[in-house]
């Protein structure tokens, strides 16, 4: 088969599919998963969309996967990217960044995946602003993991740009593209027909009994259909064998014939292009005299592109047949010469040198371990993982290798991947570790054991010893006594009790010159917030500045964690939100986790409860698909309360029992305690405030702030409120006394908003309720609309009883809107009966409660005429998700609950002139 279209037979239908898919890039950008058998023709009929594209202007950019750089991270992105390096350089510095580096064309830190798909994605819309641009990519099942994640990104974002994508990979294979969601196109054998003509017009002088049994073996398959009768016509006869022999097999026997008889300085030449990958005629004429390559192309074993100066060979087949037939020094020698041709990309460098090594050696070994922690930092665990394996196998001494195995499990067990951590760690325990090594050893065994069956306190004490006994000097900086400080952090919290926190606490300051700065932060903010918490403020400042720039997507994950308990969770939603991403997109499960929890909390303070509860039963199934089961009770929780708030009381018991039943077996007392907030949050809706009192109470007693229980703060405002309403007027008298001796209105203004709540209705008098208006009145109280809406009811219900409703009417209002945009039903039915109690009468336009901002007006308006979140957020150049939140605050400024009440409400608003602010589509 020739590269031209027209004499492809019996390929009419598939070429007039590709004329159509061009149209389609030009109108708006497509994307075709092409995938079928070795040899049917995929390498052809993309070869055929290339000539076809550039006869219609499209500038195509193309590569191909390699099966010996597979475990390289971007190695295929650099291929396909190349061509444009000066439009490169016109991006903005952090997309060039990000790109000069991933790609290898450039120092500088390890970008975040998501940056480098972002990155990639603007180079292509900016590049098709000239000319729709085409990208081919075949041999997707050797892609490198890194490139996958940023050609499916690309693939899912390339609607409304004049971007293509086509992507081809031989059936019966899988790779690290995710295929989910885009087209695909399976191209099938040639018919009878097309293949009987292929063979008359390639091989006319075929005898009759000859041509058949090529027609037989072969079985459409139009590359075996040119290649077998060479076999027929020679003194072999090859295929004259049995038919059980696999088709591939006959067709790399063949090719490897061809590429016997070739001279051996090219047939070297070829092996040196196979395990360069790229084709780039300018590496491989750095590595070797390239007239060589002439008896290669005139046997059209390669091709050489004039244009793109790349090397391209006819099949991978022939590859395959170059490696087999290669000699181990032959293979040595090669990877030694791509390796020396690769001096500023070191992860690539490291991997050659690993392929030219047999027995150890340290140095290659210490390059990629290198070359692991800096793929992990973007993201890669399993290329991490993958290069520890190997600088274990080639590491000199069994100290090393154990240290490296255990480094392995680690990072597997903590990133998700249980089955494959524990086999690196039995590996390990095989040997002798050094001091190092047994860290990550007791840090992997004790993260499998809390995944698994195993009871928190056991694992607590078998990483606690190795700290205890390890020969690491309390060396702050060492990492592997760092990540497993951040371990013992974990299991601390789950065990809940002084006295796991006390053995944390006590070697946390033998660390020397201290403990770094994420750590050091956490060990205030997380484990006793009330405490120690506001004292760390002005530090967790300091680290929250640095997220924007933040590289290392652990530290983005840990700063997220640092924030839960002192409520500065909305700092860190956009970084949260990368993590979240950069998971869905292939990255590490762990990390994208943890943002999903970070997220669904913050949610369910700020009223965004739809999204809370989407995000936590997403997260179920990714816990569940990573094997990340220890993770699974946080999101629990999540649904947990949202459902409690929304009055489905029997499902947030239930989902509460879960947690318990699966907590207390394993000693996660923390997780147990944690349960208890949704239980008494169900109860409060369902009025029952003696449970609600008896729940709060079970997870921080009244007059006490449980210590190393950070989440009492979140059940303060619900013992208070049961309490009084139950008669226990001394246990909320106490409770308060407790929250302002703690000063917890110093931890944030949620804490301060609570504070001030909880003293109006215990203290009353005019000095609380004045301090409480004007926290309530303060922008900075506005964000918490679930904590704001319910101390407005509770107070509210103070006031009419002591007969000021007209005070009341106006909490009970503003209460009532924030309950009705979030769906919580219990608490908007109490406020409704409190307002017939307080004598509202409702009427027309006297709902609305505020006047609305020019950008919240014509928002109201555009939702009134009809429009999606979608739709409005593509008219005014807003993210969806911000539409949502200023419908979240307009709904309540208008006294409204759903979208339905807008034009209504917007009228009775502008009775002058009510179509002004209407648009309709």
């Amino acid at each position: 088969m020739t590269s031209s279209p027209e004499v492809l037979f019996g390929r009419e239908v598939e070429l007039a599919r590709i004329g159509r898919f061009m149209k389609s890039v030009r109108q708006g950008g497509d994307v075709r998963m092409v995938r079928g058998e070795p040899g049917v023709g995929k390498s052809a009929l993309l070869t055929a969309a290339v000539h076809l594209a550039e006869a219609d202007g499209l500038r195509v950019l193309r590569a191909s996967g390699s099966e010996f750089e597979a475990d390289v991270s971007y190695s295929l992105l650099n291929q396909l990217l190349l061509p444009l390096y000066t439009q490169m350089q016109r991006l903005p510095p952090a997309l060039r960044d990000a790109l000069t580096v991933a790609l290898g064309f450039g120092p500088g830190p390890a970008p975040a995946t998501l940056l480098v798909c972002n990155a990639a994605l603007s180079l292509l819309t900016a590049a098709a602003r000239k000319d729709p641009v085409l990208l081919i990519v075949d041999d997707v099942q050797w892609i490198d993991r890194p490139s996958a994640v940023v050609l499916g990104f690309i693939a899912r974002r390339v609607a409304g740009s004049p971007v293509g994508v086509i992507a081809a990979s031989r059936t019966g294979t899988e790779s690290f593209l995710d295929r989910r969601g885009l087209t695909e196109v399976t191209v099938g054998p040639l018919s009878d027909e097309a293949a009987a003509r292929l063979v008359d017009d390639r091989f006319p002088a075929l005898t009759g009994r000859a041509r058949q049994r090529l027609l037989d073996l072969a079985r459409g398959n139009p590359l075996a259909l040119i290649e077998l009768p060479a076999g027929l016509t020679g003194p072999a006869q090859p295929m004259e064998s049995s038919d059980v022999v696999p088709l591939s097999d006959r067709l790399q026997t063949i090719f490897a014939n061809r590429v016997a008889g070739l001279p051996a300085p090219t047939r070297l030449l070829l092996l040196l292009a196979t395990f360069e990958g790229s084709g780039d005629i300018r590496i491989l004429r750095g590595m070797t005299d390239l007239t060589h390559l002439a008896p290669a192309e005139r046997t059209h074993l390669v091709h050489v592109d004039d244009r793109s100066g790349r090397i391209a060979f006819r099949h991978p087949l022939i590859q395959s047949a170059i490696v087999a037939m290669s000699t181990h020094e032959e293979r040595r020698r090669a990877h030694l010469t791509v390796a020396e041709a690769l001096p500023g990309d070191p992860e690539r460098r490291s991997w050659h040198l690993a392929a030219a090594t047999s027995g150890p050696d340290e140095t290659v070994a210490a390059q990629l371990e290198q070359a692991a922690l800096r793929v992990m930092q973007r993201g890669d665990t399993l290329a991490a993982v993958a290069a520890l394996m190997r600088a274990a196998d080639l590491s000199a001494t069994t100290e090393q290798s154990a240290r490296r195995l255990a480094r392995a499990a680690y990072i597997g067990a903590e990133a998700g991947g249980s089955d494959d951590a524990t086999g690196l760690l039995a590996r390990s325990r095989e040997m002798s570790f050094d001091a190092t090594g047994a860290l990550h050893a007791a840090g992997a065994a004790a993260l499998l054991m809390i995944n698994g069956d195993g009871d928190v306190h056991t694992a607590h004490r078998l990483l606690a010893g190795a700290i205890e006994t390890g020969e690491h000097g309390w060396h702050a900086a060492d990492p592997a006594l760092d990540e497993a400080m951040h371990t013992l952090l974990l299991l601390s919290w789950y065990a809940g009790s002084p006295g796991h926190w006390a053995v944390f606490h006590r070697f946390l300051t033998r660390l020397r010159p201290g403990p770094s700065d994420v750590l050091s932060v956490l060990s205030r903010t997380f484990p006793d917030p009330v405490r120690t918490g506001a004292a760390a403020q002005a530090d967790l400042d300091e680290l929250i500045a640095t997220l924007p720039g933040e590289r290392d997507l652990t530290r983005v994950m840990r700063i997220g964690t640092a924030s839960v308990y002192v409520d500065r969770l909305g700092d860190n939603r956009e970084f949260s939100w990368r993590l979240v991403r950069q998971g869905r997109e292939g990255g590490a499960p762990r990390r994208q986790l943890s943002a999903m929890m970070h997220l669904g909390l913050d949610d369910y303070l700020i009223g965004r409860w739809d999204e809370a509860e989407e995000l936590a039963t997403e997260a179920q199934r990714v816990c569940a698909d990573s094997g990340l089961t220890f993770l699974r009770w946080y999101f629990l929780y999540i649904r947990a309360i949202v459902a409690a708030g929304r009055g489905r009381s029997g499902e947030a018991y239930e989902l509460a029992d879960e947690i318990t039943q699966w907590a207390q077996p394993r000693g996660v007392a923390g997780a147990a305690a944690i349960a208890h907030h949704p239980r008494a949050l169900a109860a409060i809706a369902d009025g029952d405030f003696e449970a609600a009192y008896r729940h709060a109470a079970a997870s921080s007693p009244p007059g006490l702030l449980a210590p190393y229980v950070p989440n009492c703060t979140w059940v303060m405002f619900d013992l208070v409120e049961a309490a009084l309403r139950t008669g226990r007027t001394a246990e909320a008298g106490r409770h308060a006394e407790a929250m302002r001796a703690a000063d917890v209105s110093a931890l944030s203004p949620r804490m301060r908003l609570l504070q001030h709540g909880v003293d109006a209705l215990v203290l009353g008098g005019e000095v609380a309720g004045a301090r409480l208006e004007r926290t309530l009145n303060d922008a900075a109280s506005e964000r918490w609309l679930f904590e704001a809406s319910r101390v407005r009811l509770a107070y509210a219900e103070k006031l009419r009883r002591d007969r000021n409703p007209t005070a009341a009417r106006t909490h009970l209002l503003a209460a009532r809107a924030g309950f009705a945009a979030m769906g919580a039903e219990p608490w908007l039915a109490r406020a409704d009966a409190e307002l017939r109690a307080a004598g509202h009468r409702p009427a027309g336009a006297e709902t609305a409660t505020a006047s609305l901002t020019g950008q919240e007006l014509e928002i109201a308006g555009l939702a009134a005429g009809g429009l999606t979140n979608k739709q409005i957020a593509e008219r005014l150049f807003l993210s969806h998700r911000t539409v949502g939140a200023h419908l979240y605050r307009i709904f309540p400024k208008l006294g409204i609950s759903s979208r339905a009440g807008l034009r209504d409400a917007l009228s009775a608003q502008f009775p002058e002139s009510p179509g002004k602010h209407l648009t309709c589509n």
